[in-house]
């Protein structure tokens, strides 16, 4: 044997920078978030089984925006190092981001004019109950829910989570990945095998996402199922800390990119996005991913209020929320961009301003995006909410699409609250400067032979040489007001991402109208006051934190009793004043 040289050669690569960032990657995150157990494991599941309780309704659970894993299918010689390897969600992440950044990027974003692949990439959804149980090791999302379900003999036979590439318009889920397809055929697989229809479990953009599989299943020239398919197949839809009406958060992102734990980010993802991109490069991202949009702002003046006045504006503040985006600062005169007179840069501005100002400070291929993809607005004409059924843009906006015409379904809307949350926002101007997002890419590809790419005009981008650079005016602080404003960031109520009235508005009183919810839906609201064990992982039991939610005894309480046959136990249990709060929307 000694004639044999059997010893393994390495190459010799410097893994020192490999450790020093995963150092500090760990310690940005909060020692709570490291412990993946508590003690809590599968207790609910116990007790429920206890109980006498067992599998009764298969379950479906839709991840949120950014829970999903990606991974490269890319086969192209530049990209193939990267195969089957996780682009989103893992160390392999952070190690990629490290030294393959350039490359990282380009293989996440997406072509700018189509919003799928660019050529040579191809990104995909991971696959299976473990594509959104944890972010990473240590960082767990669903796998709570999962060990209680399997405690009251759930498996891959009744229970199916459907991932999905988050980065994707609605319509381009279906076109590239045939994913409402895929659920349709899973759920109507369960009432086939089971004879049971399907209780469904969505979490925050997921919410979004069902609120549109609802109207797209429903569709003739879609999903095909008719108007009583939901009726027929869905149990219960339980929206868990749904983003029903927007996120403000979003706003800012798409605007600046600013990472004030944008767009739901968990600290995992956060940290690598604050870590490694500048807010431009951050800003472009978020632009080519079309799926973000969805959590636009909806309803306008009429839902987030106006210059004077808004739903969720405590008595004595010195600010009303109802100004989105607001200045301490005079600029130049709006007549130097060219910008239509009824917005002015310098002008405090409400959600209506707001939306126009920041689509005009984004490029063009994103506006013809937002058109083709969504709609923002609030509907009151039943006979023209009706017609919507028939027009994919609004089906992610629960202001101008009705419920389905599903009497026996059952809606649970459960969420957090007690945690400040981000509502409005102080801005601050710079000078000048070249701003590259502006530049359309010049590789883009439009491959749709009906000229779907230029079938709209866009609003006229500022200047593409140069634009007044925005930001966050993260130097302003004043916690004695109120609101309270913390580096630039009116706080508002809410579950630390997601606005109260996005959350709570449309359960407690939108729904319950029959403008919008013609069939009747039994809609209930279930609030989980935020009351974290400081010294416990993720908060314990009783956290309701938008993502820590997930591990909370009172939701998966909540589940296990829908799909166990005893949801007639849920209740309407509100902690907040939401039904004040939604009382001053201007419905009507």
């Amino acid at each position: 044997m000694e004639e044999y040289d059997l010893s393994l050669r390495i190459p010799d690569i410097d893994l020192s920078r490999v450790e020093l960032e995963w150092k500090r990657f760990r310690n940005n995150i909060p020692e709570v978030w490291k412990l993946n157990n508590d003690g809590r494991e599968f207790q609910v599941g116990e007790a429920m089984k206890a109980r006498g309780l067992t599998a009764h309704y298969p379950i479906v659970l839709v991840p949120g925006i950014v829970s999903t894993g990606l991974e490269s299918w890319s086969t192209s010689p530049e990209y193939r190092a990267f195969f089957r390897e996780k682009l989103w969600g893992g160390f392999n992440m952070v190690s990629q981001v490290i030294f393959n950044r350039e490359k990282w990027i380009s293989a996440m974003m997406l072509d700018p004019v189509t919003g799928l692949d660019p050529p040579g990439v191809k990104i995909r959804a991971a696959e299976g109950i473990g594509a959104a149980s944890s972010f990473m090791t240590g960082y767990w999302l669903w796998s709570k829910i999962v060990e209680n379900l399997a405690v009251v003999n759930y498996d891959t036979n009744n229970l199916h989570l459907a991932p999905y590439d988050w980065r994707l318009s609605m319509w381009n889920l279906e076109e590239r990945d045939g994913y409402f397809s895929k659920l349709k055929a899973t759920i109507e697989g369960f009432k086939e095998r089971q004879g049971k229809k399907t209780v469904i479990a969505a979490h925050s953009m997921g919410s979004t996402v069902m609120l549109y599989f609802f109207k797209w299943v429903e569709s003739p020239e879609h999903g095909g199922g008719g108007s009583d398919w939901v009726e027929n197949h869905i149990e219960s839809y339980i929206s868990i800390a749904g983003t029903h009406l927007g996120v403000a958060k979003a706003m800012a992102a798409f605007l600046s990119g600013e990472m004030k734990d944008t767009v739901q980010m968990n600290p995992a993802g956060a940290y690598v996005l604050e870590r490694f991109f500048s807010r431009k490069e951050r800003q472009k991202l978020f632009c080519s991913w079309a799926g973000s949009a969805s959590m636009w702002i909806k309803g306008g003046t009429d839902v987030w209020g106006d210059a004077d006045w808004a739903p969720d504006d405590e008595p004595g503040s010195s600010h009303t929320h109802g100004e989105l985006i607001a200045f301490r600062q005079a600029a130049v005169p709006l007549s130097v961009h060219n910008i239509a007179s009824s917005v002015e840069p310098t002008k405090n501005m409400t959600a209506d301003d707001a939306s126009t100002w920041i689509l005009q400070r984004t490029p063009s291929t994103f506006q013809k995006m937002i058109w083709a993809n969504y709609s923002f607005g609030i509907e009151r004409d039943e006979r023209v909410l009706k017609k919507n059924a028939l027009d994919p843009r609004k089906w992610t906006n629960p202001l101008e699409v009705q419920l389905p015409n599903a009497p026996s379904m059952r809606i649970i809307c459960v969420y957090g609250h007690g945690k400040e949350t981000e509502r409005s926002y102080w801005y601050a101007h710079g000078p000048h400067e070249y701003e590259e997002s502006f530049v359309e890419d010049e590789h883009s590809t439009c491959t749709d032979s009906t000229d779907k790419c230029n079938h709209h005009t866009p609003r006229p981008p500022l200047d593409t040489s140069s634009s007044r650079a925005n930001w966050i005016d993260a130097d302003y602080t004043q916690e004695t007001t109120t609101p309270k404003v913390r580096n630039g960031v009116k706080m508002g109520e809410g579950d630390g991402t997601v606005s109260l009235l996005s959350l709570g508005a449309m359960c407690a009183e939108g729904w319950k109208r029959p403008r919008w919810n013609p069939g009747g839906i039994q809609v209930t609201t279930v609030e989980l006051p935020h009351q974290p064990a400081p010294n416990i992982p993720r908060g314990g039991a009783n956290t309701s934190d938008h993502v820590d939610i997930l591990g909370s005894t009172g939701l998966n309480e909540l589940i296990l009793k829908v799909v166990t046959g005893a949801g007639h136990e849920v209740e309407d249990r509100f902690v907040s004043r939401i039904r004040e709060f939604a009382q001053r929307v201007r419905w009507d």
